[in-house]
């Protein structure tokens, strides 16, 4: 009784203290800023802008999207392969994007408020005002570019929603919302800070201006909807009229736009005889800076509160480097890199099949790990069973004198004979593009910067563009650039056999960025590539002497694929649907 009639006359005493003082109940709170004072204090309005950054997602975050295509396999994902999921459940599309409509509309809504809210802002000069202005342009872009290659047209929200307010918006059309991400890129190219480092620039708004107009003259966005079967509103997943050819050269204009900056180039684009071509190609991934970065986004070396965040060694490189070894490249992908002459691999050939990591084409080397190769020492508690540090993807036939049989001796990045017995890879390859070997990824993240655009895409757009207007010679130059840059010879095909070079020529050169995902979809060749996804097993035989042993490689089914035409396109959530009537689901779900 004593304790209750304690804190009363403590209140009663607060109470009294306080009832004079009427502004007790005005005080600024002290965990937030109030809105007046973000919107007239220019470094507050900048820490808003960067936080929206936070919505453009990030390439290094958790599991990325070439799982979900012909480039890797990760154990988990098989609904996704199979063409499975359904509204009730998107997830597993993490990375480069968070395809959610709700995280994607808070970030548009926070760029639709900056743009209320700065025109009154009093304390900030026109040129930092339009600088700003530029850089939310260029996000509210990207997130809707975003948005329209996972789901199509979807709701164009131009004001920030107050509580009386009608929430239920329609879907736009496909066209509308290419106009849109288009008219944004133009006004962000028109007034960001041209040389910024990890912020947009006007080349970074005019390359993804070029890739979306890339899109949109694509197969998947002029076929009617044909796919769809009976789908009553094919405007939202296509063009339902108008001109290709003329699409297909505003993508060429745009491309030829940041071509035309003359700011960018490919990175030691013209080799040198003696010079490590594959180290070249690699470098572009693990360097801070190189002359072909157009949108970049650094990260932290700090592991934070979730260690395989933005941690894309300690989530790949092998498991007998204390990794996790997921993401293992599929076969079908390493056959598909050339011989350094430029010629097909083959298992057929004899010579080839004998020894297939032999004498390939420089972007194989720094772009995949293979049994054999070597990468970087092992970590201290293992150095003493391999001091070089060579990949062990395979088994090794020995025999044994005690039992006289043959016993065979799993390497230390196998599943079998790992380090650990959790992890390894499925394929017998892991990826080495991107991964900065100076880094021990068990304890400390890399801090190379994602590259969102890079000036290779926007070549590559350009050549593209230039095939669809049938401009061959033209896409040629553009292609043989890069293909150059790479120690490789010229292409010279033409037609059909044109369009298959230069599709291999992107799945190669741009293989882990994030690309493959939509370029299956948008050129209407998923339904090849969804194909049963194969890895190798390795086994160095013992020979007759019982002493050497030769390498057998036998191609093994590592994951079911199926595809459907309605994974053209992500469903919308359920959730998304019970609350807004005015959505209409995509097609065939």
């Amino acid at each position: 009784m004593k304790k209750i009639l304690y804190f009363l006359s403590i209140a009663l005493t607060l109470v009294g203290a306080t009832s004079c003082d009427k502004e007790f109940l005005n005080v600024q709170p002290l965990d937030r800023f109030a809105d007046q004072a973000v919107w007239n204090d220019p470094i507050l309005i900048q820490d808003y802008i960067n936080n929206i950054y936070v919505g453009i997602g990030h390439g290094f975050a958790g599991s990325l999207q070439f799982a979900l295509s012909d480039e890797c396999m990760w154990p988990g994902y098989e609904k996704h392969c199979k063409s499975n999921i359904g509204p009730t459940d998107i997830s597993g599309f993490g990375g480069n994007f968070d395809p959610s409509c709700q995280n994607a509309y808070k970030n548009i809504r926070a760029c639709n408020q900056f743009f209320e809210k700065i025109e009154t802002s009093a304390n900030i000069d026109k040129a930092t005002k339009d600088k700003m202005r530029g850089e939310v342009f260029f996000m509210r872009a990207y997130v809707y570019s975003k948005l329209v290659s996972f789901y199509g047209g979807v709701p164009i929200i131009k004001n920030v929603y107050g509580l009386n307010d009608d929430f239920l918006a329609p879907r736009n059309s496909f066209e509308e919302c290419i106009n849109r991400i288009v008219s944004d890129c133009d006004s962000a190219a028109s007034l960001v800070n041209p040389s910024d480092k990890g912020r947009p620039t006007k080349g970074a708004a005019l390359a993804l201006k070029s890739r979306i107009l890339l899109y949109a003259a694509s197969d998947l966005y002029n076929s009617n909807g044909s796919w769809a079967g009976d789908f009553a509103h094919p405007e939202l997943i296509s063009y339902i009229g108008g001109d290709r050819t003329v699409r297909w050269q505003k993508a060429k204009d745009a491309a030829k736009d940041v071509i035309d900056l003359g700011i960018y180039s490919l990175y030691k684009g013209e080799p040198v005889l003696g010079e490590n071509i594959a180290k070249n190609y690699g470098d572009i991934f693990t360097l801070k800076e190189t002359t072909e970065d157009i949108f970049v986004r650094f990260i932290s070396p700090d592991l934070g509160s979730w260690w395989g965040q933005n941690n894309p060694g300690l989530l790949s490189q092998p498991n007998g480097w204390h990794c996790w070894g997921a993401g293992n490249p599929y076969n079908s992908l390493v056959d598909n890199y050339e011989m350094a002459d430029g010629t097909k691999f083959s298992w057929t050939n004899p010579v080839q099949a004998a020894d297939p990591y032999e004498n390939r084409e420089p972007r194989f080397y720094a772009s995949i790990l293979y049994d054999g190769a070597v990468w970087k020492p092992r970590p201290l508690d293992l150095i003493a069973r391999d001091s070089i540090g060579i990949v062990q993807a395979s088994g090794v036939e020995k025999w044994d004198a005690k039992t006289s049989k043959i016993i065979t001796i799993w390497g230390m990045d196998t599943r079998r004979g790992g380090v650990e017995d959790w992890n390894g890879g499925y394929t017998s390859y892991y990826i080495r593009k991107g991964m900065d070997p100076k880094f021990d990824a068990q304890f400390f993240r890399q801090d190379a910067p994602w590259r969102y655009i890079r000036y290779t895409e926007v070549l590559l757009n350009y050549a593209e563009a230039c095939i669809g207007l049938v401009k061959e010679d033209e896409a040629k130059i553009y292609i043989n650039k890069i293909r150059k840059r790479a120690g490789l010879p010229d292409i010279t095909e033409t037609g059909q056999d044109l369009v298959d070079r230069y599709r291999n020529e992107r799945r190669l050169e741009l293989v882990f960025e994030e690309h493959r995902f939509f370029d299956v979809r948008r050129w209407m060749i998923a339904s090849q590539t969804y194909q049963n996804a194969e890895g190798l097993r390795i086994i160095h035989k013992l020979n007759a002497d019982k002493i050497t042993t030769t390498p057998a490689f036998t191609k093994i089914n590592v994951q079911t694929r199926t595809w459907n035409d309605r994974f053209y396109f992500l469903p919308i959530g359920l959730d998304e649907m019970n609350k807004n009537s005015n959505l209409i689901q995509n097609p065939l779900y």
